[in-house]
């Protein structure tokens, strides 16, 4: 997805999926992405990123979504969107329905109703502490609530449920508004269509407005064919564009009579606008004005970057690989104006070279050769990393190396949090503001969901820059390429667009430090006493051939007469842009400045995103269900993430399953290996696990968890089976632990006979047939008898280890261990090993649901670390509960020793002793 350029509305789709017949009866789901396993009584179901109904019985399906529709209205920029969906539930009895929909991060929702046997149920925005103390009420009667959550790279889920009475229909209705933003050139709506299955009414509708004109528009899909091609209506006529995709549900078909449906894929729209005109484009509509300004054809501004590169341990592998190839490329793009260093760092810093180097050929060339060298090392000195640059760029400047007029910027690349150096994130924002000065711009990449997202935006913007996250995948490189092609080519710096004091006020932001080749600045504001004859506006900025500076007279749009017969969805779309533009400026202005200036900008995004029915991260919407049986009215809440939120949420599973204030403190994820040797990832948050085996030869060692930084190392040994069972296949366990902290003198090994603690020089020995308790300064550990083993490092991790007895005169197998990990965030970024990489989160999706060779456990396509894997539904066991029976718990099994999910080969972590690392 990263690599489209432009900006995305990805909105989903209607579909009908597989059903799994382990599932409860009677519960069907209009369910979002590949990420939304259901949160309700336990079940485990994979879904694809796009809308769809999840049968969960052996009955016929009877709840049938026959209409979706979006309606997509873009008008100036500024995109309205409707999202509309029709089920009926057809049984004799009620049901419950779930709704869920993938939505622009950057987007409000502005309105959510449901209509249900012809009453309309609609939302209503209050503030976020009123609709709190409204949902806990109801939440503590054990009712659902409709939530925003993190989903994706740009986008964030909107899930309500609702029962529905029996042979009755349901209409859900979702709004939300976004301004687009113009990168690389381009306006991008990008509508993601996977039904699995035809559905009676599909359409896609969107119309755009730009009385600039539009200057083309290119609609597209992924899936199209000859036979779908036709299907896309498109007419542009000037300032207007219609396009509409509407199949019939036999056209939608794979073959004539099948469920099977050719629309699986993107639906891509493309446009831009004229932009004749150097002083851009201003519209006056009902009071409020909206200035657009996209200056085209001027040369770009040299630049001086210095790319300061993370190689700490963390980055190893698949990471510092992608970086150097994104490296490479964007160092072959540089321009001979321009003029480049380079840094790597962990917990030492090196650099290329002393200075800055002229972009020539051989400069570039030898550049290339020090960047294909980089390897992943040690710690992360962020601070003294950033300052090396800095300080390489003003002493070029003091010594007059760099162009006069160029400018100056770090490009800073990380995947952790700072842990040498100075580590204090607040000190270290500081450190760099007072460095830098206003002088250059940092613009920071966060690569994966280990990194401090929020400690590198808020340093990007004290220092004139922005900050980005790259998703690990397959795609990082593109990701990497495409932020710095769009900061890459600077037009204009300093850019300040003034209008007369006595006609306007309650401006947005209307200094701009720089801007960027293919973008976009967009400036509004109120016109005062509806004055429009003496609306003079001036743009000045520092170009690099000479300064940009022009002036003109604005005048108001006539909308009856560019669109005479059009009735316009809503007349107010400047002031509602200016309303959406302020509440965003002043949601970032509450993170900065003095305690009042934070407080006061808090209080006026509350105060309009109230008065404008926007959810934003100040306010909640709240609807009123139907009665239940008891008569009870059931209030949802539409919620929207803070930032602070969101990172959490990414670091698990890229995605939310609560708000702050919820009931109940949010299950944590448990990585465990048990049985023969079965390797289980649960994620609660996703209410999903995956699992897979390894095989190997008894007496194997495997390096389980490795934290460098901590100093933290389990290693695990295998034992076999007595003889080969009469299926031919001897099973492998785990039999014996060793257990280090280098940090705090801790070593522990753990068997099926005994535990021995060696800490201080000295030995502990217990024994499996106590109960015993041993409290140290550093490490806490609790005998269950016969059973459990809870090792709790101070300030750290805490292990389960469990103890299986086999009866000892069992034909075949023998003791065993099993070794689970709790609290395994309060582990660094750089934690590895069989288990340890799984620590800080997985990003995959599952979809193409199919039978597998086993009726009850179907097959399915993972896409996982950038590649394509054939995974099968089963479960495995979670023995915490129950140490004999264990625990069903339904997992993604990955085949052939995990290949694909477990970096390199099971091989690679076999070590030579318990306690060794090699």
């Amino acid at each position: 997805m990263s690599g489209l350029q432009g900006v995305r509305l990805l909105l989903l789709w209607a579909s009908v999926c597989l059903w799994l017949p382990s599932l409860a009866r009677g519960t069907l789901v209009i369910s979002g992405d590949h990420e939304a396993l259901q949160e309700t009584r336990g079940n485990y179901l994979p879904t694809d990123k796009s809308f769809h109904i999840m049968k969960r019985s052996t009955n016929e399906a009877t709840v049938e979504v026959y209409s979706v529709k979006v309606d997509c209205t873009v008008t100036s920029r500024f995109a309205h969107t409707v999202m509309t969906s029709k089920a009926l539930n057809k049984a004799n009895f009620s049901q419950e329905i779930f709704f869920e929909i993938e939505l622009p991060k950057t987007a409000f929702i502005t309105n959510f109703s449901m209509e249900i046997e012809g009453q309309m149920y609609v939302g209503e925005v209050k503030e976020k502490e009123k609709a709190k103390k409204q949902y806990e009420k109801a939440v503590s009667s054990g009712q659902t609530a409709g939530l925003v959550k993190a989903s994706g790279r740009k986008m964030e889920k909107f899930s309500v449920s609702v029962n529905i009475a029996a042979e009755s229909n349901v209409t859900f209705i979702l709004t939300y508004e976004e301004l687009l933003q113009r990168k690389l050139g381009q306006y991008e709506i990008l509508t993601r269509v996977k039904p699995k299955q035809p559905v009676q009414e599909l359409q896609i509708v969107t119309n755009i407005y730009e009385p600039q004109g539009i200057s083309y528009v290119d609609a597209n899909a992924t899936f199209f064919s000859n036979e779908l091609l036709p299907l896309v209506e498109k007419r542009v006529t000037g300032n207007k564009a219609h396009i509409s995709f509407s199949p019939t549900m036999e056209q939608q078909r794979k073959c004539p009579g099948c469920d099977g449906t050719l629309i699986d894929g993107d639906f891509i729209i493309k446009y831009d606008v004229n932009r004749a005109k150097s002083l851009g484009d201003i519209q006056i509509v009902n009071g409020y004005f909206v200035h657009f300004f996209a200056p085209a054809d001027l040369p770009n501004v040299p630049k001086n970057v210095v790319f300061v590169i993370d190689r700490s341990g963390s980055m190893h592998g698949r990471k510092i690989e992608q970086t150097r190839e994104a490296l490479l490329v964007i160092l072959e793009d540089l321009s001979e104006e321009d003029h480049f260093a380079l840094i790597q760092f962990d917990d030492y810093i090196d650099s290329w070279r002393e200075s800055l180097s002229k972009a020539t050929k051989e400069n570039v060339a030898a550049g290339m050769d020090y960047v294909r060298k980089i390897s992943a090392r040690a710690m992360t000195n962020i601070n003294s990393a950033v300052l090396k640059g800095v300080n390489m760029l003003v002493k070029d400047r003091q010594e007059k190396r760099l162009p006069e007029k160029s400018i100056d910027m770090i490009i800073l690349l990380t995947d952790g949090m700072p842990n040498s150096g100075e580590s204090h994130t607040p000190k270290i924002q500081e450190n760099i503001h007072s460095a830098i000065g206003g002088n250059m711009s940092l613009f920071c990449l966060g690569f994966g969901n280990s990194v401090d997202y929020t400690f590198l935006d808020v340093m990007s913007k004290q220092n004139k820059g922005v900050a980005r996250r790259i998703f690990e995948g397959s795609d990082a490189v593109v990701q990497l390429q495409g932020f710095y092609e769009e900061v890459a080519s600077t037009l204009l710096l300093e850019v300040d667009l003034r209008y007369p004091d006595n006609a306007v006020d309650s401006l947005t932001a209307n200094h701009y430090s720089q801007f960027f080749k293919g973008s976009e600045i967009v400036v509004a504001g109120r016109v005062m006493n509806n004055d429009v004859d003496n609306f003079m506006v001036e743009v000045f900025g520092q170009g690099f051939e000479e300064d940009f500076n022009v002036q003109g007279q604005a005048s108001a749009v006539d909308w009856d007469e560019i669109y005479p017969d059009e009735e316009y969805i809503f007349g107010d779309f400047t002031e509602r842009l200016w309303a959406y533009l302020t509440i965003q400026q002043l949601l970032e202005n509450s993170k900065k400045g003095t305690g009042d200036e934070k407080a006061n900008a808090t209080a006026k995004a509350l105060e309009m995103s109230l008065h404008y029915s926007f959810v934003t991260p100040l306010t909640s919407m709240v609807v009123t269900k139907p009665e239940t049986e008891d008569g009870q009215d059931s209030p949802f809440i539409a919620d929207k993430l803070t930032e602070e939120q969101r990172q959490q949420a990414e670091r698990v599973s890229h995605r939310y399953a609560s708000p702050s204030y919820a009931m109940q403190p949010p299950a944590q994820p448990t990585y465990l290996v048990d049985g023969d040797p079965h390797f289980m990832i649960e994620l609660p948050e996703r209410d999903d696990a995956l699992c897979f085996n390894i095989d190997a030869i008894p007496g194997t060692i495997f390096n389980l968890v490795k934290d460098p930084e901590q100093g933290i190392l389990v290693n695990g040994q295998t034992i076999g089976d007595k003889k080969i069972a009469p299926n031919g296949k001897i099973n492998t366990y785990f039999w014996r632990f060793g257990i280090i902290h280098q940090t705090l003198g801790l070593r522990l090994e753990v068997s099926t006979q005994d535990i021995l603690l060696l800490q201080d020089g000295k030995w502990v020995k217990l024994l499996w047939s106590d109960r015993a308790s041993v409290k140290g300064l550093n490490v806490d550990l609790l005998v269950t008898k016969d059973h459990s083993l809870t090792v709790t490092l101070k300030d750290s991790v805490k292990f389960v280890v469990l103890l299986h007895k086999v009866w000892v005169k069992h034909p075949y197998h023998r003791d065993y261990l099993g070794f689970y990990t709790l609290d395994s965030h309060l582990l660094s970024p750089s934690v590895h090993g069989l288990l340890g990489q799984f620590y800080h989160g997985i990003e995959y999706e599952v979809s193409d649901l199919r039978p597998g060779e086993v009726p009850e456990k179907p097959d399915a396509t993972m896409f996982v670390k950038g590649q394509e894997l054939n995974v099968t539904r089963g479960w495995q066991r979670d023995f915490r509960k129950d140490v004999k029976n264990g625990d069903k718990v339904p997992c993604w099994f990955i085949h052939s020793n995990g290949t694909g999910l477990v970096d390199g080969d099971a091989t690679d972590y076999v070590v030579s002793g318990l306690f060794k690392t090699v």
